[in-house]
């Protein structure tokens, strides 16, 4: 089973974190330069920032709206959970708006989740599966595996920021 090449793109960022205050980092203000971006820090919230920067650097098309967590919803083609495979794009319910990330597996309760903003950084997090809204696939890319059964290590994520 080989990894999409987006997915590949996304774990090189595991790590990048946003800096609290007037200064802010230098990779998450270059996606939002590169994507013209309305956004002029990197405390606004930036999980669907980093999914599209990560779309746009693996040359693939991403929403007008895509700061926008929730806007990830219409994306691509709908991906059936039983046929879900590490690169999938999941959107999320939660308080006050929504959360974006890719799918790298899943527990029994919970979906692996690698994404931006997740506690101020790009890391992979659970996420409750009963939170997921849509499971997405990019239109005309191959779908090049199948569900990843992890351990349930790590406490799960409740309010990603």
């Amino acid at each position: 089973m080989t990894e999409p090449h987006w997915l590949g793109i996304a774990r090189k960022y595991v790590g990048t974190r946003e800096i609290v205050g007037p200064q802010h980092n230098t990779t998450i203000m270059g996606w939002l330069k590169r994507l013209k971006s309305w956004i002029k820090d990197d405390e606004t919230p930036w999980c669907g920032t980093f999914v599209a920067a990560v779309m746009q650097e693996a040359g693939l098309p991403y929403p007008n709206e895509y700061p926008r967590a929730k806007a990830w919803a219409d994306y691509g083609a709908r991906i059936r959970t039983h046929l879900i495979a590490p690169g999938a794009i999941l959107v999320f319910a939660r308080q006050g708006g929504g959360h974006v990330g890719f799918y790298v597996g899943e527990d029994t309760d919970c979906y692996h989740v690698l994404g931006g903003n997740q506690g101020n950084a790009v890391s992979t997090v659970r996420i409750a599966k009963a939170r997921c809204i849509a499971t997405r696939w990019p239109k005309g890319q191959p779908v090049n595996g199948k569900p990843v059964w992890l351990k349930a290590n790590g406490q799960r994520s409740e309010n990603e920021a």
